[in-house]
């Protein structure tokens, strides 16, 4: 069997509009119909942008959905047994397996961007990479403060966990996990706290979007981050793609399930190998590709 997994934020790179255009011959035609949602020329920017272009959420996110989905597009559309994409990577997934459209994929990425983006500017807050520590461990440093916020967020692979919180939150846990014998904590160049009790007024702004979308049935098995469990069911997709922002990437966790569920080969799309990299550190024994 096999499953198609999408980026997530933080794999956009400067110039990867230009390598779309120049390596597989996506040009401005594409983007037509996502620069008039969008509101600006999306693929200047993926072409000309800087670094800090690029990093702004409001961008960050519809250039790595928008590439993913190119790549597909010009692959013929293939379809795939499951789908599952980290983060922002879901909503590639849903358009990719026919539970909603690229249009309302990029308009609900919109709105998940801008509301996203509003709720950083709310509070002071960040994240950092746990690295060579029991999950376990680190959980229950994050439950050990209770004088600031700080949870855990990305379950990307055994000895690595993103954390999520206040600034303080983060400087305290982050001497908690050193003492605890991780071997690094690392604070991320993030525009806030992503899955976290600080992206609560985002969640309210993208439930009503996700409300107001038509969701279809997929053609294949949907994991979502949420519970790392397989759904087809649009209203239980729904409710975890809203549930998503507050609450912690289970990436392990699926790629754990949908290996258990008789899943052998990995083909990521969009920008990068990250996903790659995560899924033979989760599991080696299991097939990666790019598409």
């Amino acid at each position: 069997m096999k499953a198609f997994v999408f980026s997530g934020q933080g794999s956009q790179f400067v110039g990867m509009g230009s390598e779309l255009e120049t390596k597989y011959g996506i040009g401005k035609d594409f983007f037509e119909g996502p620069n008039q949602i969008l509101g600006f020329d999306i693929f200047e920017i993926m072409r000309n942008g800087t670094a800090e272009d690029l990093r702004q959420t409001a961008v960050t996110q519809p250039s790595i959905f928008l590439y993913s989905l190119a790549l597909w597009q010009a692959s013929g559309s293939p379809t795939a047994d499951a789908y599952a994409g980290h983060s922002l990577g879901e909503f590639s997934a849903l358009v990719a397996s026919g539970c909603i459209s690229l249009t309302a994929g990029l308009t609900l990425v919109k709105e998940r961007a801008n509301a996203m983006q509003a709720a950083c500017e709310e509070a002071k807050s960040t994240m950092a990479a746990v690295l060579g520590l029991d999950d376990a461990k680190v959980e229950e440093v994050c439950a050990g403060i209770t004088q600031e916020i700080v949870v855990p967020a990305n379950y990307n692979t055994p000895g690595q966990l993103v954390i999520s919180g206040s600034i303080g939150g983060i400087e305290l846990a982050a001497e908690r996990l050193k003492e605890a014998g991780a071997k690094r904590v690392i604070t991320l160049e993030v525009g806030g706290a992503f899955h976290s009790p600080f992206m609560a007024s985002a969640q309210l702004r993208l439930a009503a979007a996700v409300e107001a979308t038509d969701f279809a049935v997929p053609n294949g098995v949907i994991y979502q981050n949420v519970d790392a469990r397989p759904s087809r069911n649009p209203d239980d997709i729904k409710d975890k793609l809203v549930a998503q922002l507050t609450s912690p990437v289970r990436w392990a966790q699926s790629v754990a399930a949908m290996a258990a569920d008789g899943v052998d080969t990995f083909t990521e799309i969009g920008p990068g190998n990250v996903l790659q990299g995560l899924i033979k550190k989760i599991n080696k024994e299991l097939v990666t590709a790019a598409l």
